[in-house]
């Protein structure tokens, strides 16, 4: 049987140095529940240099590349000899030609990595900046502790005198306070149980992630955050509260236990905290000592119906 682009994709990944988790083929299994994933590659003497994963999605008659949930990005990966300007462009050129033909629209995320969206203008897409916020792990743990806000610094103080981390909690427990923390702000909570269950099930395999509970005396817990993490970076990937409990400051002491898990247990250079956009996040990113990591979301609509429903429907 001919190999499929995921099982050249594989092999791939397996020798690529620096690989990001959300492109690794056991974290992308995890996540694309909705549609199927695969993806372009580019080979040199046998070797495969280049790759591009993307995941492909089907809505009434329309087939598309979107973000899997909980996928931070994915876009071109070149291998480190490749990383030069005119590799670039000449390898996003080659993995762009072999994105399925008749897309309605695609949009993805970038890595870090891709510093030069250039390939994708001349092709017609466009761009959109977008930012994450991350600490530098290489620092002592008292630089990073003082470049907390002081009333921040205060608060996990208070709140690690009353609560306890707990690490031995059922993932329904993580996905009740997630629920909740959608609630509270009028939102639908964008997976299922039963997804968030396999999820971990998934990365605690491949030994790429934890969950920590903020428990006070009366065992009620009163927030929850799953950690995970590459070579190179921990990822705050998502975090939950009870509204009921949310001035105990649970939220910030788990957000300091991560910090101090990702520098002192897994040894890693970066911790990211995976955005946001959004004001009121942003603030409390900065509060905690994070600088802005910029990345670029690349889109193209070849479907005019597309387009206009997505102007609808914004």
């Amino acid at each position: 049987m001919k190999d499929q682009p995921g099982d050249k994709y594989r092999t791939f990944a397996a020798q690529a140095p620096d690989l990001p988790l959300f492109m690794q083929p056991w974290y992308l299994d995890a996540v694309c529940a909705e549609g199927i994933w695969s993806a372009a590659t580019v080979e040199s003497d046998g070797n495969t240099i280049a790759a591009m994963p993307f995941f492909l999605k089907k809505k009434w008659c329309w087939n598309y590349v979107a973000m899997p949930v909980l996928c931070k990005f994915m876009g071109p990966y070149l291998m480190p000899a490749y990383r030069n300007p005119d590799d670039v462009i000449r390898l996003y050129d080659a993995l762009t030609a072999q994105l399925p033909t008749g897309l309605a629209a695609f949009e993805q995320d970038m890595n870090y990595g891709v510093t030069n969206w250039l390939p994708f203008y001349w092709k017609e897409f466009r761009q959109t900046t977008r930012y994450s916020y991350i600490i530098d792990l290489q620092q002592s743990e008292d630089e990073i502790w003082e470049n907390i806000s002081r009333n921040y610094r205060r608060k996990i103080r208070k709140a690690a005198n009353t609560l306890r981390i707990a690490e031995d909690l059922p993932t329904q427990e993580l996905k009740r306070l997630v629920d909740l923390s959608f609630s509270r702000q009028g939102l639908k909570p964008p997976f299922s149980t039963s997804f968030l269950e396999q999820y971990v099930r998934i990365l605690s395999g491949n030994n790429a992630c934890k969950v920590f509970f903020a428990v006070d005396a009366e065992n009620r817990v009163h927030s929850a955050a799953l950690l995970a993490w590459d070579q190179q970076s921990a990822y705050y990937i998502m975090s939950g509260d009870d509204p009921a409990l949310r001035g105990s400051g649970s939220a910030l002491l788990l957000k300091w236990t991560a910090i101090l898990y990702a520098k002192k247990t897994l040894n890693l250079g970066i911790f990211d905290f995976e955005g946001s956009m959004i004001r009121t996040i942003e603030v409390g990113r900065r509060d905690f000592g994070a600088r802005q990591m910029p990345y670029f979301r690349i889109q193209k609509e070849w479907s005019p119906l597309w387009k206009i429903g997505k102007w609808l429907f914004r």
